[in-house]
């Protein structure tokens, strides 16, 4: 099984980190794109260290690109996804596990979040954990369920998906149903429009991403 790395920035307190954002990139990227993000939230997170990871696979013809599962551009179909996901869940988890016993921290403890393919990672693993993360978000992407999707125990950590409505990569209506499938599931989901804007991640999206993100770390115990 592929090790997973990237870079990381350390927690802008200085000390050990008492929070984790994991930040994972779309296809044909790496790390250094989605680790770009961490400036718009390290005040509100002073003590999280921020890792944004390389996929576990190279694009073909494309060495400095990564991707998650390899997508079929003619239909990307729902079968195609759920195998690609599948086989790299285990590696996703395989780096968290790794990444908690080493820091002292856990799944309560972490933000799992994406753009493209990695929201649709973000989604599918964060969701399928038997402990809960601390919060799932989600850019541009969709929802295709694990396997214990649904299972009665099966905890339901706070999510946020944010989608531009000119994306004409992974369509707006995939983030909408997404958002829908959570909420009808019992998940406490915030939902973004990003008005106006196509595959990306614009600043009303951060926006709204930070606001997500103070309402989830509000009284966190400290260690």
């Amino acid at each position: 099984m592929p090790k997973l790395s990237g870079p990381m920035m350390p927690p802008l307190s200085g000390g050990d980190p008492k929070q984790a954002v994991i930040l994972l990139h779309g296809y044909g990227s790496d790390g250094n794109d989605l680790i770009g993000l961490a400036p718009h939230w390290r005040d509100m997170l002073a003590d999280a260290v921020f890792i944004a990871p390389n996929a576990p696979e190279q694009v073909p013809g494309h060495p400095s690109g990564y991707q998650w599962f390899a997508p079929d551009f003619e239909a990307d179909s729902i079968a195609m996804r759920q195998k690609g996901l599948h086989a790299a869940a285990p590696v996703l988890g395989e780096f968290l596990s790794d990444f908690w016993t080493q820091s002292g921290l856990g799944a309560q403890d972490t933000i799992l979040a994406g753009f493209s393919q990695g929201a649709m990672m973000a989604l599918h693993f964060g969701l399928s954990l038997p402990e809960p993360l601390m919060g799932v978000l989600a850019f541009s992407g969709l929802f295709q369920p694990a396997d214990n999707f649904g299972a009665e125990n099966l905890p339901k950590p706070p999510v946020a998906i944010v989608h531009g409505d000119m994306d004409t990569v992974v369509p707006f209506s995939l983030g909408e149903a997404a958002a829908a499938t959570l909420t009808k599931a019992g998940y406490a989901v915030k939902f973004h429009n990003s008005a106006g804007v196509g595959h990306g991640i614009a600043p009303d999206g951060l926006a709204f991403a930070a606001d997500f993100i103070g309402g989830i770390i509000p009284n966190k115990k400290q260690r």
